[in-house]
């Protein structure tokens, strides 16, 4: 449109004159008063010039030179009137046209403005794409990662808690120390190692960790990096990351988060088997371990997705270990928050074992997490030193939400007592279950109140009586709302979304149920999709089995509410009066010997 109108303006406005057009009569006017002094004549259209200049009758200021149109229908003597007062008809235009030359540039306005937009966003678009999508543009070839100049080289020393992990790329790094030992006894360099696991674990850590330790070349890309929208572009920079890394063998490719186009071929992501993810995968395979060859290549990827992968990229001779990082168990945790904490000055009063103790299932992500808040909270404080309050407050804001100023009435916060109180007495009555760590009825997040319960060693499988005791412990405030007043009301919400999970992984997936049997009948990846992945008859037992499980923890936690009514009163009326327990005193107030419940844990 912008062009269009330009090219409007320059041909009909560009190189004409300021001459107006004037009517027929004010030429026979000016005629007859001798004030013309020359005319040039084609067919009826005039163009002339005065003796003396006039007022435009049509406009502000004035003319000499005019134009005019002599009507087909004047029957006057315009050629004698001409000749008596000596005016002079020229056989050149008075008014000058403009000349094939500039009519030639002035038609070429629009085309070169065009083009030269054209070839701006061609540019832009090409340094963007790079490779062989760049049609102007090309991205400089991959260089090395190295170290800031302001931040050290990462190490092993700097990964903590993973320790089987470590051992793993221990052999990787040893291998590119001393190639020569390993190919004395015809071991090969692997071709590539895959970090699998969750997020925050530590996997983009350990990958800078063993480049650091190496000391190779090491190139760092993220997966996502390779798609574009024209397609053979991911290639092309799959084939120059590759070139650029035999270059300088041996040598270390990191890709981040390859789940984004290493899933698996055929999976009906896409309409076509020719799009740019599956080249780009294609590309990769064919790098690891084509006619090609990558020798002296490691490729270390991460991903936390990794049973979506494709098949033909987690073989052997692509990436030849699978190694899966999981969160770190009590001692790893407390290393962790050692490395994490080394440049905060801690107080005497700080016991990192315990708050190890009191974080099971926590990432290192999250643990640095921790340390920082409450480096922060220290920093608000204007204190010197970080101390138990600050760590023990920042694992509350990590876990639970910051505190809300959140002003209840006193018959709802009546009611949030009696729920945490619900919550906290079965999870101190129930055998087996995960011990009470602090009650408190201070908004936090999303919640009017909490009940924190960790366990006291690390668990890896659980039974079916502790999963009961986590669904009863789960609706003890639900009960305890029946019990005390006799109706429940929306703040268990939370509460049965997790009584949910929990009785559909029993009865599901872990064949807890006698009527469903000893199978999978929703696999994990189906719990999104539920009511897919198993027969309409199985899905009304599961159903059913969900219903008589919950309903049978329901009831016994309402029989042990009932039976115990003094001790929740108890815990309630302690928490209206000071809104927090710690773990030592909401035992003593409800009368339940702590020692003994340990070593009914362990």
């Amino acid at each position: 449109m912008i062009v269009f109108l330009l090219a409007y303006f320059g041909l009909n406005y560009l190189g004409q004159g300021n001459e107006p057009t004037i009517s027929y009569t004010e030429f026979s006017r000016e005629v007859g008063a001798g004030n013309v002094a020359t005319i040039y004549s084609k067919g009826d259209a005039i163009q002339g010039q005065l003796k003396s200049p006039r007022a435009n009758p049509e406009g502000g200021g004035t003319y000499s030179k005019f134009r005019t149109q002599r009507p087909a229908f004047a029957t006057d003597k315009l050629w004698q009137e001409l000749s008596s007062h000596g005016v002079t008809v020229t056989a050149r235009p008075v008014v000058q046209e403009r000349s094939f030359l500039s009519n030639l540039l002035i038609s070429l306005i629009p085309i070169v403005i065009l083009a030269a937009v054209w070839i701006f966003f061609a540019r832009r678009i090409g340094a963007g794409l790079g490779g062989a999508g760049g049609m102007f543009g090309r991205k400089p070839p991959p260089k090395p990662v190295g170290p800031r100049p302001d931040s050290k080289r990462t190490t092993f020393a700097d990964v903590a808690g993973i320790d089987e992990v470590k051992g793993e790329l221990d052999d990787v790094v040893d291998f590119l120390e001393h190639p020569d030992a390993y190919r004395r006894m015809g071991a090969k360099l692997p071709r590539g190692v895959l970090l699998a696991g969750q997020p925050g674990t530590g996997k983009t850590l350990l990958a800078r960790a063993v480049a650091g330790e190496a000391g190779v070349p090491f190139f760092s890309a993220s997966a996502s990096e390779f798609i574009e929208m024209i397609v053979g572009v991911g290639a092309s920079r799959v084939r120059e990351l590759f070139a650029e890394a035999r270059k300088v063998a041996p040598s270390i490719i990191f890709i981040d988060e390859i789940d984004t186009i290493g899933r698996a071929r055929g999976s009906g992501a896409s309409m076509s088997g020719h799009d740019e993810r599956e080249q780009t995968l294609n590309q990769i395979l064919t790098e690891m371990d084509g006619f090609s060859g990558s020798e002296g290549v490691i490729v270390i990827a991460a991903t936390n997705r990794a049973d979506i992968l494709d098949p033909a990229l987690t073989r052997p001779g692509r990436f030849d270990r699978v190694v899966n990082v999981a969160p770190p168990d009590r001692g790893g945790r407390e290393a962790i928050l050692r490395i994490h904490t080394r440049d905060i000055p801690l107080a005497p009063d700080v016991d990192l074992p315990q708050m190890a103790r009191v974080t099971p299932g926590m990432t290192g992500a999250d643990l640095a997490n921790l340390a920082n808040e409450a480096a922060l909270l220290a920093v608000k404080r204007k204190q010197d030193q970080v101390t138990a309050g600050d760590l023990s407050e920042a694992l509350e804001k990590v876990q639970l939400g910051a505190e809300r100023t959140l002003v209840m009435p006193e018959e709802d916060r009546r009611r949030t007592a009696y729920h945490e109180s619900g919550h906290a007495l079965l999870g101190m009555l129930q055998p087996g279950a995960d011990p009470v760590r602090k009650i408190t009825i201070v908004p936090r997040g999303r919640a009017l109140g909490v009940t924190m319960s960790t366990p006291e060693v690390e668990r890896y499988a659980h039974s079916e009586e502790y999963l009961r005791g986590r669904i009863i412990g789960a609706l003890g405030g639900m009960a305890a709302e029946d019990v005390v007043y006799g109706v429940v009301t929306t703040g268990a919400e939370n509460d049965l979304e997790q009584v949910t999970n929990i009785a559909r992984g029993m009865v599901a997936r872990w064949g807890m149920s006698e009527r469903v049997g000893r199978l999978s009948a929703l696999p994990s990846d189906a719990q999104q999709a539920y009511g897919l992945a198993a027969a309409p008859h199985t899905l009304d037992v599961i159903d059913g089995e969900m219903r008589r499980i919950v309903d049978e923890c329901y009831e016994e936690a309402l029989h042990k509410l009932r039976e115990h009514r003094g001790r929740l009163d108890a815990l309630a009326g302690a928490l209206l009066e000071s809104e927090t327990l710690e773990e030592a005193e909401a035992y003593r107030i409800a009368g339940i010997p702590r020692l003994a419940k340990e070593s009914e844990t362990a």
